[in-house]
């Protein structure tokens, strides 16, 4: 009886400290200063149709190189913890019949869908994030139909530490060609022409190491996490 009064004073308590915010909310009829030199600067400075793109990639990019390095992080942590004695055996059974032939077919265009969504993330809704969580899902797709399936530890590690050091290098060249306040301008690549695959300028090219380097580490993730995870 005791745990549920103290369950509706911590509710009555949490309803009083969000009322004032719930009271006065009103829906804000037009776009802020700072929201407007954001809707605007993408089409005009950036040439990219994608608001969220733009933010994410380029006026918030050192926030993205931070979550990015937390992710790095975590994988790492995963692995650190779950890392299994060589030679251990795997308690895994192979998946259906239907789940693996269903993962043979459609682990390669899940894949690939995610590629799309990273190379064309300044011009539809997606992006680097989007399309590495597409990639570890055809992985997953593969782990779970299949305990022969393996993974490349040399793939992986080069494929996350490359795309690491070219997100870097993309950031500094900013600094370097266009002076000490363009840290991940995107402008060190031309523009292109309005809606265009090469446009946005180094925009595809920051989201395409960014969903290497997501689909990697979350791949590394699933590794870890599978029966099969460690070193043998």
């Amino acid at each position: 009886m005791i745990k549920y009064i103290l369950i509706f004073i911590a509710l009555v308590g949490l309803a009083w400290l969000l009322w004032p915010l719930t009271k006065d909310f009103s829906t804000p009829e037009q776009l802020n200063s700072i929201a407007s030199q954001y809707v605007s600067g993408s089409v005009t400075d950036l040439n990219s149709p994608n608001v969220v793109t733009s933010i994410v990639v380029t006026y918030r990019g050192l926030d993205t190189l931070g979550e990015v390095t937390v992710l790095f992080l975590a994988t790492a942590g995963v692995g650190f913890l779950l890392k299994k004695k060589s030679g251990s055996r795997s308690q895994r059974r192979d998946g259906s019949e239907i789940l693996q032939s269903g993962a043979g077919f459609l682990a390669p265009l899940i894949m690939l869908f995610g590629v799309y969504v990273f190379t064309h993330g300044h011009l539809s809704p997606g992006g680097g994030f989007q399309g590495g969580v597409l990639i570890a899902s055809g992985v997953l797709l593969m782990v779970m139909a299949s305990t022969s399936f393996r993974f490349s530890h040399l793939l992986i590690q080069l494929t996350e530490s490359l795309s690491g050091i070219a997100y870097v290098i993309i950031a500094i060249l900013g600094v370097i060609l266009l002076g000490a306040n363009h840290f991940l301008d995107p402008r060190i690549l031309p523009l292109g022409n309005w809606l265009s695959l090469f446009s946005a300028g180094a925009i595809p090219v920051i989201y395409s190491f960014l969903g290497l380097k997501v689909g990697a580490e979350l791949s590394a993730v699933i590794e870890s996490l599978s029966a099969d995870g460690g070193e043998e």
